[in-house]
């Protein structure tokens, strides 16, 4: 396979991004680690007229701690998140999370927003953003809008990212005290796309549960926050019958699509397994 004829211009700061952004509108794609777009040019299921190069824009790559909130740059790979003590220490569910991103090769070059931006929802950074209350930073000439996680995934690969804009930063807050978290996901091989996965949050205190956000991949065109499910939990506690209940609760909020491994059903009955399991991590 081999990508169709494209030009290729390497950016020095977010100006010229813009500017060629203006000029070449939708047949522009931005490029920054590569690692869906490339393999979407070499299938043919891309074919934009010129790759605008912002990888050296590393101004806007690492984590910063300010104001209650953890700022992710947009250019910050897979693997520098997970080697992040500040996320290990503020959001941990990042931390783990990323050990379920393909694999080391594709985590050193694989960006944060680059992830977001391609928003496949099999993906595991835009159901974490949608758990974790995260605001994502758009730019463009015009200047900057911030928009809800929850907000900027729409469908099928589809945002709320505009044609002339870039996402430059995440911003994050901080759980306060009481709260856990946890991430699973089931998939065929380490380092598959998930089948069916899980971020979940909660605040617990002794039995109690309360604030709690149960979000899935790989069950719909977007990331699904499974919104009955959590207050089920909240108002009856983790027992066996409260998880009975739920599980045939989750069965009505998610619209998993059946693909050449699994079927409909099979995807249901795998995140009600996985339900039960972040459960119980969460309760443990």
């Amino acid at each position: 396979m081999k990508a169709p004829p494209f030009a290729y211009a390497r950016a020095r700061n977010l100006a010229e991004v813009f500017e060629l952004l203006e000029r070449h509108g939708d047949n522009a794609k931005i490029l920054a680690g590569g690692q869906s777009l490339m393999p979407a040019l070499n299938m043919r299921l891309s074919s934009p007229e010129l790759l605008i190069d912002i990888s050296r824009l590393q101004e806007h790559a690492g984590v910063q701690v300010k104001d209650g909130h953890v700022h992710i740059g947009a250019l910050t790979t897979h693997a520098a998140i997970g080697e992040s003590a500040d996320l290990r220490k503020h959001l941990p569910l990042l931390a783990d999370a990323v050990e379920h991103i393909a694999h080391p090769a594709i985590r050193n070059c694989g960006t944060f927003g680059g992830s977001l931006a391609m928003a496949d929802p099999a993906a595991e950074w835009p159901a974490c953003c949608v758990v974790l209350d995260a605001q994502i930073m758009l730019a463009s000439k015009s200047g900057t809008r911030r928009v809800a996680a929850q907000d900027f995934f729409q469908g099928l690969y589809a945002t709320a990212l505009q044609p002339n804009e870039v996402i430059t930063e995440v911003v994050i807050p901080i759980p306060g005290a009481g709260y856990r978290h946890a991430f699973l996901e089931l998939a065929r091989r380490r380092g598959d796309y998930a089948i069916v996965g899980v971020a979940a949050m909660a605040k617990i205190s002794g039995t109690s549960i309360s604030d709690l956000r149960l979000v899935y991949l790989g069950a719909s065109e977007k990331p699904v926050p499974a919104l009955e499910t959590s207050q089920l939990f909240v108002l009856k506690g983790f027992s066996e019958s409260a998880l009975k209940e739920a599980q045939q609760t989750l069965a009505g909020e998610l619209d998993p699509a059946a693909d050449l491994y699994s079927s409909v059903a099979t995807k249901l009955h795998l995140a009600q397994v996985l339900t039960a399991r972040v459960m119980k991590q969460l309760a443990a």
